[in-house]
């Protein structure tokens, strides 16, 4: 039988082989590249005779599996002792003598056995006690009691008859009772960041990403008998460009409140910066494109339209995605769907009644033609996207980070008031908007 202690060992090691694999295989763009880790690595954290991607990955999904496993059985003996310390403390407590007050509803004893022992009467009635004052009382003695609360010592050594005073001690005549608050808080609920994980990201120093663009491409490549004129193809290339545009967010705050509440300063910083993020994940996808907005994907010139008519949902995104491939010369990545919209998918079932998407007993894959789905309520129900977000046709750049400063504005100098601010600059660029499609009418 394995005892938490060596659970948790072997559970830390475990974790700790896999974290060496996945520390080497990482690259600097925070991909992983399995081919990377050294031989040793894998051998040590692996096992022998692993030499494909695909069986490195396979060993690296079993050994994630067993960590599973072990960090439950590590949770249910951890539970079990919880349970085992529980029982003995009701053990102890149930053998508690009662005390005064209870015999009679009165507050007096008719008999001194209903309550409980005074410190004195549980030292005098004590063997050892009896026997050390026999022998002359020479030097002392200990006494340990250990069936008996601390708490109820200390009440026995106040134990005499004037508790059965008439005056009622109460909260109102007494102690008001301590009333601690829990550390930290319950955040609100919020729409998390749910698309910026899958644009890809750039830098720029330009307040300005200009490109270029083939506007004309004409192939004539045409056969030609001996002697004939060539022919002739058109190619033209003309200059975009899209304008870096700046989110902002700021809050004043009281200089005590800076001062003396320690975690103010973190909390204020991280609502602002993750405020000014959701700002740019819901641009990214239903921006105007007015300025200073940010063009989002739903409002990008070019971008393909599949209508879902009398399609299922399924059929609809495939024909999307046909289109991009076909129409936009690009590979689809990824869906765009709202949780209401693929909540109609997840639920789909044949005549039979079998879930198409999985059983209920289980998440299933939220993934719809071998392509990951991202489920976005930036924009509303009823309308879903596929794209190719890869580097060469969509990209949001950087000019900076969020940036987080802190100043007076008007007054507040002499208010002891200062305002903490944060912005961050980007640019949204869609360089060829048929790589994508919308899915409307879902």
């Amino acid at each position: 039988m394995t005892t938490l202690k060596e659970m948790r060992e072997k559970l830390s090691a475990r974790q700790d082989a896999l974290g060496k694999v996945f520390s080497e295989a990482k690259t600097d763009s925070g991909e992983y590249d399995f081919r990377q880790v050294k031989s040793d690595t894998l051998k040590e954290c692996l096992g022998d005779g692993l030499k494909t991607t695909a069986q490195i990955v396979e060993k690296v999904n079993e050994k994630n599996a067993e960590l599973d496993d072990l960090a439950k059985e590590a949770e249910a003996l951890e539970g079990a002792e919880k349970a085992a310390r529980q029982l003995a403390d009701r053990e102890k407590s149930g053998s508690r003598p009662p005390f005064a007050g209870g015999s009679n509803g009165s507050g007096n004893y008719p008999d001194q056995a209903a309550r409980a022992k005074s410190l004195g009467e549980m030292v005098a009635k004590d063997a050892r006690y009896e026997q050390w004052a026999k022998s002359g009382a020479v030097n002392g003695i200990d006494f340990h009691f250990p069936d008996v609360y601390g708490s109820d010592m200390l009440a026995k050594g106040m134990a005499f008859e004037t508790l059965g005073s008439k005056t009622l001690f109460e909260t109102g005549a007494g102690w008001a009772p301590e009333s601690v608050r829990q550390p930290g808080f319950v955040g609100a609920a919020t729409r998390p960041i749910q698309l910026l994980d899958i644009f890809p990201m750039s830098r720029t120093d330009s307040d300005t990403i200009k490109y270029m663009e083939e506007t004309t491409r004409t192939h004539s490549a045409a056969e030609k008998a001996e002697g004939s004129a060539f022919a002739e193809s058109v190619f033209a290339l003309t200059e975009k460009e899209s304008s870096v545009r700046k989110i902002t967010d700021s809050i004043p705050v009281t200089d005590e409140q800076l001062e003396d509440v320690a975690q103010v300063n973190s909390y204020l910083n991280g609502r602002l910066i993750f405020g000014i993020r959701q700002k740019l994940d819901g641009q990214s996808l239903i921006g105007g494109g007015t300025p200073p907005a940010l063009r989002g994907l739903k409002n990008v010139v070019g971008i393909l339209t599949q209508a879902k008519g009398d399609d299922p949902v399924p059929d609809a995104f495939f024909k999307a995605m046909t289109k991009i491939r076909v129409t936009g010369r690009a590979m689809p990545t990824h869906h765009v769907i709202h949780p209401t919209d693929w909540e109609g998918v997840r639920l789909l079932r044949t005549a039979d009644g079998v879930y198409i998407w999985g059983n209920p007993s289980e998440a299933g894959p939220e993934r719809l033609w071998g392509l990951p789905v991202v489920q976005c309520d930036a924009d509303s129900a009823g309308t879903g996207y596929v794209g190719s977000f890869l580097p060469s046709w969509v990209s949001l750049y950087e000019k900076r980070g969020v940036d987080v400063q802190v100043g007076y504005v008007g007054t507040q100098f002499t208010e002891g008031k200062r305002t903490i601010r944060a912005d961050m600059r980007v640019a949204l660029v869609f360089f060829r908007p048929a790589a994508f499609a919308s899915v409307t009418g879902l």
